[in-house]
């Protein structure tokens, strides 16, 4: 990750879905790719709420369609988010509503403020598709929403630190 400045702080986003191998991958491939191109001083890492797929690689449909983006996040692995996390990270962004009542009832009162709905710094209150039942085309809508989401997050973080 490239870096603006070493003293600068760094800020650290866990971006979470249910099961860790389709939207939440995808999100932090994503990020990371224009944190870097924006030369921003953030750490990402993604997690599910589910323990469905602990160990696994995302879902190869994740995988095809950012590899045609040029993005590469095949040696992720998809992980439970832990308790830890929630002192960890200083924003925990859920994919959607569901998401966020989860990490709402895992995480302690005084840090709930750290959890959000990613679209929310779009200005929307709308989840991010599930495309995993789907067919290959729901990929690309989920991650062509997931690059404005991302583009929208960090403009406010630019904005705010």
């Amino acid at each position: 990750m490239n870096q603006k400045n070493s003293t600068d702080k760094v800020l650290s986003v866990l971006v979470v879905c249910l099961g860790n191998i389709c939207r939440s991958p995808a999100a932090q491939g994503i990020l990371e790719d224009n944190i870097n191109k924006q030369s921003l001083n953030i750490n990402v890492d993604s997690a599910g709420t589910a323990a469905y797929h602990v160990g696994n690689s995302p879902d190869r449909r994740s995988i095809s369609t950012l590899s045609l983006r040029g993005l590469d996040i095949s040696q992720q692995q998809a992980r439970q988010v832990k308790t830890s996390d929630f002192e960890y990270f200083d924003w925990i962004l859920a994919m959607d509503k569901s998401n966020l009542k989860d990490l709402q009832s895992s995480c302690p009162a005084s840090l709930s403020h750290k959890l959000a709905l990613f679209s929310s710094f779009s200005g929307a209150n709308e989840d991010v598709a599930d495309p995993y039942y789907g067919a290959d085309d729901g990929f690309e809508r989920m991650a062509d929403h997931l690059e404005r989401l991302s583009q929208s997050f960090l403009d406010k973080i630019e904005s705010e630190y």
